[in-house]
């Protein structure tokens, strides 16, 4: 009896855990609040943007002008943030890296003050009226599409149903539920996970110029989740490890400014001979 007992009660702990890994799930990938602690105010030289898309939910973005203050006819850069990220950090830090381009970042939708509720789907459908929104502002500028961890899944489905001139991917996975299966083998992702973002899927499909950059040492994103986007892209044009960086600590090396602004040079290069 006290074995019946036992397994009963191990059965019921076990399914309270799924249950609750099945509410807190959006909250886990998207986590709204982390982010708008980390904002580091409003930029300066920034300019608001703001797009509607169906269901009342407005997206709130910025644009940042070159250095300089002039079009010279440069690349705008496209940046989607990873899930902790706003759009002031991302923003900011893109400027950083390329302040002789422009610069565009929106908030994910639920991610203040943007409005919605996140999801996979959102974020996906939103690049893409996002991308539509600056080619209507702007005209038919050149835009390189930017996705720092869950944010390269975003640029990947964004470079596979739009005309972009160039595409970096930092940290890419192939797919939400492959990663989410790595981290939580006991638990049944298949049935469980809600937010579908296939990158490996999206990724052939993508005939623009496209970087990898990703840590030796990364811990949430996988070098085997990572290979496999890497093995399925059309045209890499350059594909970087930065050697002892960690997911997170990666941003800070000096390495990985390096490599991004190679990047970028290495997509216009190829831009220019295709």
């Amino acid at each position: 009896m006290w074995l019946t007992k036992l397994i009963l009660g191990i059965l019921a702990a076990y399914a309270g855990i799924v249950a609750l890994a099945y509410t807190m799930q959006t909250h886990m990938l998207f986590p709204a609040r982390l982010a708008s602690a980390g904002d580091p105010g409003a930029l300066d030289s920034a300019t608001p943007l703001e797009v509607s898309a169906p269901e009342n939910v407005r997206l709130v973005g910025m644009r940042i002008l070159p250095i300089n203050g002039s079009d010279t006819g440069a690349p705008i850069i496209l940046g989607f943030g990873g899930n902790a990220w706003n759009a002031a950090t991302a923003a900011a830090y893109l400027h950083g890296l390329f302040p002789d381009n422009e610069v565009i970042v929106f908030h994910y939708r639920g991610y203040g003050p943007s409005t919605g509720q996140p999801s996979a789907a959102g974020l996906l459908s939103d690049s893409l009226l996002i991308f539509d929104h600056i080619q209507e502002l702007l005209g038919s500028r050149n835009i390189v599409a930017v996705g720092f961890s869950i944010g390269s899944g975003v640029a990947a489905h964004l470079a596979s149903r739009r005309p972009l001139a160039g595409l970096i991917l930092v940290s890419p996975f192939d797919s939400l539920k492959a990663l989410a299966s790595q981290h939580y083998p006991w638990l049944p992702v298949r049935w469980l996970l809600r937010h579908k973002m296939d990158t490996a899927k999206s990724i052939p499909g993508v005939t623009a110029p496209t970087a990898v950059i990703a840590a030796e040492h990364d811990t949430v994103v996988s070098s085997r989740r990572t290979q496999v986007v890497r093995q399925a892209i059309p045209n890499l044009v350059l594909d970087l490890t930065i050697m002892g960086a960690g997911h997170n600590d990666l941003y800070d090396r000096a390495e990985f400014r390096s490599a991004m602004v190679k990047a970028l040079e290495q997509i216009e290069l190829a831009t220019e001979l295709r």
